[in-house]
């Protein structure tokens, strides 16, 4: 019982350590820097910091901003010590020009994002993850307009179905990639490919008739039709490192592609359940390969090395989209995912 006791307490130390991070200031880091168009906020972070998802803890907080993560082109960031300190600071000043008899005021819209939002645009407004029996219940195109099999952006499409009387415009999809754990075999998630959007114009039973608004790719006979989900992503949303410990693998990269760099888009095998969340930054890791020790004779396996950085942006029950952020070298579907 004391062992169990202890080897309990030791996982738990190790957890904490694994959780429990501090800022990590670079050694050449410069007295100040200029934001300029086109920077992000992980940009930034790793101007100052070996460990960019650590900005939140060393942010200081200027009350005369409504948002103080709000970050602009000319805005001047520097690092400075308060009682020992490290704290990151803005110099707003170059935010509103006097421009007499009037003042011009830099609009919202123009803060700098986290992370390159248009690498993710199409999965934070599209992508969806469904299961097999939200597929069998959508209702399905049975036809186009002059009984046409492939249809456009444009062009009116018949769908069969359960259609809801609140929703006037669904989305087009075709079922997927299927995703399942790699470690227990269960079923994550069936990927429905964006196809396209429709508007509803008519309802006759269960017959309904949509006027494609747009189109990523051909709509045909069969393709399902879902609520339209679209979604925006809070572009001053900031990297953070997970709440929990974290084992998980890159499972898929959309493209269908194994080879992985640099702004590739990853699916992770955990999700909503095991506590992942937008914004969590997490260590890519490549498995340590098994050589044979010439000296005793037996085969050994080597550490796992780190790789690169990847930032969730959308989660769902049990699986995560997330952004490559960094790649030391090509990483692949099978690399772990750990705490950064």
């Amino acid at each position: 019982m004391k062992k169990r006791i202890l080897g309990l307490l030791g996982a738990c130390l190790l957890l904490g350590q694994a959780i429990a991070q501090e800022p990590d200031i670079k050694a050449n880091y410069p007295e100040q820097y200029t934001v300029v168009k086109g920077d992000t906020l992980w940009d930034i972070s790793s101007t100052f910091l070996n460990n960019p998802w650590m900005w939140p803890e060393i942010w200081h907080v200027n009350p005369q901003i409504s948002n103080p993560h709000l970050i602009y082109p000319g805005d001047v960031i520097r690092l400075v010590y308060f009682d020992g300190k490290p704290r990151l600071v803005v110099d707003t000043s170059n935010r509103v020009v006097k421009l007499s008899p009037e003042v011009r005021v830099i609009d919202a819209d123009q803060a700098i994002p986290a992370i390159p939002l248009n690498k993710i645009n199409n999965f934070l407004s599209r992508s969806r993850i469904v299961t097999q029996a939200e597929l069998d219940r959508a209702p399905h195109v049975v036809s186009g307009e002059a009984q046409r099999l492939v249809l456009g952006k444009g062009d009116r499409l018949y769908a069969r179905g359960q259609f809801d009387d609140d929703v006037s415009v669904y989305g087009v999809y075709r079922k997927g990639d299927i995703y399942v754990d790699p470690e227990t075999g269960e079923l994550l998630g069936i990927q429905a490919i964006d196809i396209g959007s429709g508007r509803m114009r008519a309802l006759d039973g269960e017959i309904a008739t949509l006027l494609m608004t747009r189109t990523t790719e051909e709509v045909r006979v069969g393709d399902r039709l879902l609520a339209d989900e679209s979604r925006t992503i809070d572009s001053t949303f900031f990297p953070s490192a997970p709440k929990t410990e974290v084992n998980a693998q890159i499972i898929a990269v959309e493209g269908g592609v194994t080879q992985v760099g640099k702004m590739d888009v990853v699916v992770i095998n955990r999700g909503d359940r095991e506590g992942m969340e937008v914004g969590n930054v997490l260590a890519v890791y490549k498995r340590g390969g098994k050589v044979k020790d010439r000296v005793k004779g037996d085969i050994v396996t080597l550490p796992d090395e780190r790789a690169g950085l990847v930032m969730v942006f959308r989660t769902f029950e049990k699986l995560s989209l997330g952004l490559v952020l960094e790649a030391d070298r090509p990483l692949a579907i099978k690399d772990l995912v750990r705490n950064p």
